[in-house]
């Protein structure tokens, strides 16, 4: 009995399932800025459009930081309403993208000690609450960046004039 060679080996056909497999893999990695992409037009419009509305609507918007106990409830309601307004701008176009993330952050924490978590008593609420989840797509993009289809991918891809 004769032991295979590496060109025996070689020649055999793979499973269909690995070939499939491997084509799957290339396709992702073909189209890998789509998801970031998506995430940020859809995402970036939500806080544009929230932003939009609470400018226009600043005196109520303001009555409700009063309300919470917010200090300086007119100036923070502005600065809270630009913030979203400018950050979903930002986010949808990939720029300053992971600057842009911090006071995005900022906000929904505030929003969330503030506002949220003292009515939640346990792990299950906690865990069901949107502002969690915002702040965890805040936080991806912080760390992950905006992906290659974005303002901020195309700025660093531009050559840099010689000095």
């Amino acid at each position: 009995m004769q032991t295979p060679t590496l060109s025996d080996t070689a020649a055999a056909p793979r499973p269909a399932s690995a070939a499939l497999r491997e084509r799957l893999l290339r396709l992702a990695a073909r189209y890998d800025g789509l998801a970031p992409l998506l995430l940020r037009l859809v995402f970036g419009y939500f806080w544009l459009e929230t932003g939009w509305a609470k400018l226009h609507n600043l005196d109520g918007f303001a009555a409700r930081f009063a309300n919470w106990g917010i200090p300086l409830p007119e100036l923070s309601a502005a600065v809270s309403a630009c913030t979203e307004f400018a950050g979903g701008l930002l986010i949808m176009l990939g720029l300053a993208t992971r600057l842009t993330m911090l006071p995005m952050i900022f906000n929904m924490l505030v929003a969330l000690v503030v506002v949220v978590l003292p009515g939640i008593s346990t792990l299950d609420e906690f865990v069901e609450l949107d502002e969690v989840l915002y702040v965890l797509v805040f936080f991806w993009l912080l760390m992950a960046g905006p992906g290659r289809v974005s303002v901020d991918a195309w700025l660093a891809s531009r050559p840099r004039p010689a000095r």
